[in-house]
């Protein structure tokens, strides 16, 4: 059987897949017959959907196939991401953690806008179990890298906002502009529900929306040496901190292959 060379995409129509390592070819059809119609049901057209596949070859992996979908809408993304233990298992995952997020685009958000979580079974925040995340690939420290630099202009929303946002793109954080102090701030899965934490102290505008929770603790500031450091320190998957150059709130993150990213607003 012929097998796709890294990173070659499969298009059909608007369905684009790509498939990297060692995978069968025959698992770019199962995509498309398992995520393309999965659009269907949102009410608007899905301009673009890109799968992609990934096998990681490290017996230290459970489930080493990751799978990631993106469906470009009229004017957001909804991505979803799973792992499994070959490209079918990897993509029935993904196709019900779409689902799920599709089933929340589809709820209109203006009335969601502001709103106590109500605890009912159709509540965004509390509808669906927190995410499954693919296993990091152990790379040993010495070899990792910052191979990925994002930079970006964060919207100004509020945090009830960027906490919609960072579920619709499975995200584990989400860096935005918070629009009651207009100052850079990240939020993030917690225990309980979300944390926030904002580059600077700000008590007295203290949030109230359950189940947001502030932390207190204004972003430390680091080089990326030292943010880079703190986070293998901290076992953490990310560092929230204020880059000492550019005095803005920056995230540098664990990638999926053992690697580093960076996140940083541009002016």
């Amino acid at each position: 059987m012929t097998r796709p060379t890294w990173d070659q995409p499969t298009i059909v129509d608007d369905f684009e897949v790509v498939l990297r390592g060692d995978l069968p070819a025959d698992v770019a059809d199962y995509a498309q017959s398992q995520i393309a119609s999965e659009g269907d049901h949102i009410g608007e057209p899905v301009f673009h959907t890109r799968v992609k596949l990934t096998h990681q070859a490290n017996p230290a992996i459970e489930r080493p196939v990751r799978a990631q979908v993106n469906l470009h809408l009229k004017d957001r993304m909804v991505r979803a991401q799973a792992a499994g233990l070959n490209g079918y298992e990897a993509i029935d995952r993904l196709r019900e953690r779409l689902r799920a997020r599709l089933a929340r685009y589809a709820r209109h958000w203006e009335a969601l806008r502001g709103a106590m979580p109500s605890g009912e079974p159709n509540e965004w925040r509390r509808s669906e179990q927190p995410t499954e995340r693919p296993p990091y690939y152990p790379r040993p420290v010495e070899e990792r890298q910052v191979i990925r630099h994002k930079s970006f202009a964060p919207r100004r929303i509020s945090p009830d906002e960027a906490a919609y946002e960072m579920e619709q793109l499975d995200y584990d954080f989400h860096l935005f502009t918070d629009e009651q102090t207009a100052l850079d701030a990240v939020i993030y899965r917690a225990d309980s529900g979300y944390e926030l934490q904002r580059v600077k102290s700000k008590p007295e505008t203290a949030i109230d929306i359950a189940p947001i929770r502030l932390n207190p603790q204004p972003a430390p500031r680091l080089s990326l040496a030292d943010a880079r450091e703190r986070l293998e320190l901290s076992a953490a998957p990310f560092v929230f901190f204020v880059d000492q150059d550019s005095k803005r709130g920056s995230v540098l993150y664990h990638r999926y292959d053992g690697h580093y990213g960076l996140i940083t607003p541009s002016e």
